[in-house]
C-alpha cells in the first residue's frame, strides 16, 4: 500500500474540496450557523415543529437544516432563525494572509 501524502488545511474545509474563495467562505459561515441552530435544537430538546414554531419557519425547513442542505439557506435566512431562536450573532471580519 502506498503512503499517503500529508495535506496543510487552508482552514476552511469547503476550501480544501476545491471550492473558490468566495464560495468557500458563504458555505463555511452558513455551515456554521446551521450548526449553532441544530445544537441549540438539540440542547433544549426541540421536536422539529416546535423548533419551527420558534423559529419562524415550516417544519420542512427544519428537516432541511437538520439534514445539513446547506445549499437551501441563505446567511440572512439562518440569521433570522437564530434571532428568533433568541440567540445573538456576532460578526468578526480579519485580513487574509494574501491582503
Amino acid at each position: 500500500m502506498k503512503p499517503r501524502k500529508k495535506r496543510t488545511s487552508s482552514g476552511n474545509v469547503f476550501r480544501d474540496l476545491g471550492f473558490g474563495p468566495e464560495e468557500a467562505a458563504s458555505l463555511k459561515v452558513r455551515a456554521m450557523l446551521m450548526a449553532e441552530l441544530e445544537k441549540h435544537i438539540r440542547s433544549k430538546h426541540l421536536t422539529q415543529k416546535q423548533a419551527a414554531e420558534r423559529f419562524g419557519v415550516t417544519q420542512p425547513r427544519i428537516s432541511d437544516l437538520m439534514r445539513g442542505k446547506i445549499s437551501l439557506f441563505s446567511v440572512d435566512t439562518l440569521i433570522t432563525m437564530l434571532t428568533h431562536a433568541g440567540l445573538k450573532v456576532d460578526v468578526r471580519v480579519r485580513r487574509s494572509a494574501a491582503a
